[in-house]
Order: structure tokens, then sequence, then C-alpha cells
């Protein structure tokens, strides 16, 4: 987490072209901004460890680490050739301070694909997998469903990311959470197992 937030801020000071803004539509316009969408925007972080923290055995961990590197690597290789911004907006920040510390630190830069999205979709992918495999009940399955998609909303609720980001976003975590599964099997530890693995 240290290295992507390095990169990050590394490539935000070092852009060597001028950032496109990304145009607003008229899912944005339907949304809108929301400032109590801002917790909600945060429980990101909780979430994304939520697959990690009950993956059963080291290989699936170590794996799932390498696969969610490369969705990092691959979002800030977009961010570092095509850097984009969301568009401007007449809002005293001020108003918000915790929108406001969000905005400062990332200067509405690097939109395109959402990595916010790209991380939940990712993770809920995984999530999937791992409840179903635990034979945990279905009902887990469909809170986690509607946590991640609550974060996507909050991304454009809060003016983080225009609708464009989000698709992308959640187009480059599919992709990537599908190659991983096709990868990793199985993500029970071997007292888990009662059924030989998918």
């Amino acid at each position: 987490m240290f290295l992507f937030f390095w990169t990050y801020f590394w490539i935000l000071e070092n852009l060597e072209r001028t950032a496109t803004v990304m145009p607003a539509t008229w899912l944005d316009h339907w949304i809108g901004f929301v400032p109590s969408a801002f917790p909600v925007y945060l429980s990101l972080w909780l979430y994304v460890f939520l697959a990690p923290a009950t993956i059963g055995n080291f290989r699936a961990l170590a794996w799932f680490g390498v696969w969610v590197a490369s969705l990092c690597l691959f979002c800030l290789a977009i961010f570092w050739w095509f850097p984009t911004r969301t568009p401007p907006v007449d809002i005293d920040w001020s108003l918000y301070p915790g929108l406001a510390l969000i905005k400062s630190v990332d200067g509405a830069g690097n939109a395109f694909p959402s990595l916010h999205v790209a991380s939940a979709v990712f993770s809920l992918c995984w999530l999937h997998r791992i409840v179903r495999q635990l034979r945990a009940p279905v009902a887990l399955q469909w809170i986690s469903a509607a946590q991640c998609l609550a974060i996507v909303w909050s991304t454009v609720a809060t003016l983080q990311h225009v609708a464009l980001d989000v698709y992308a976003g959640a187009a480059v975590g599919f992709a990537f959470a599908a190659a991983s599964l096709a990868h990793i099997k199985d993500t029970t530890s071997a007292s888990e197992k009662s059924t030989p693995s998918e």
C-alpha cells in the first residue's frame, strides 16, 4: 500500500502531459454531489482487506497480492501516459473538511480509470469465490455486493470521479478478477476443504 501511494503521488507531481478533463454525463448530473457519501468512499480501505484476510492458504494469498499489484500498476501506467482530471466544480470545499483534505491531496487528478472502483470490483469477485468455497451464508455475498455498489456510487457522489471513470474502473476490476480467479481456483485451507475445489 505504501509503495502504491508513493508511486501515485510521484506521478501526480511529475506529470509531463496536460491532464484531460473527463466529461460529465447524465448519470453524473443525476447522482449529483452528496457530501454524506464520504464515509462510504473511505470504506473501500476496509473492504479491500476482507478478501486477503479470509483467504485460507498462503499460495492463494501470495497470488492475490501479485494480481492486485498488477491491477494497480496497470492503472498507474494509464495515469502516467494519459493523465486525466475531474471537471471543475463551484463548491466551497472548506465546508466539507474530510472531502477538502482528499481534494487537496489528490488534486482531482488521475481519474480514469477509477482505481477506487477497480479495487472494489476486484475485491467483490474474490469475496464471492471465498464465501462460496467457505460455504458461508449466501446473504454475505449480497452484503458484499451492496457494499461494493455503495462504494462505486460514492466515487461519483463525492465528485472524485465521473461515470466514465467508473465504467472503465469496473471493466479493469472485472478483467483482473477473471484472470486471477481463473489462475487461482482454491482459496481455502486444507482444514476447510470438505469437497474438491472447483
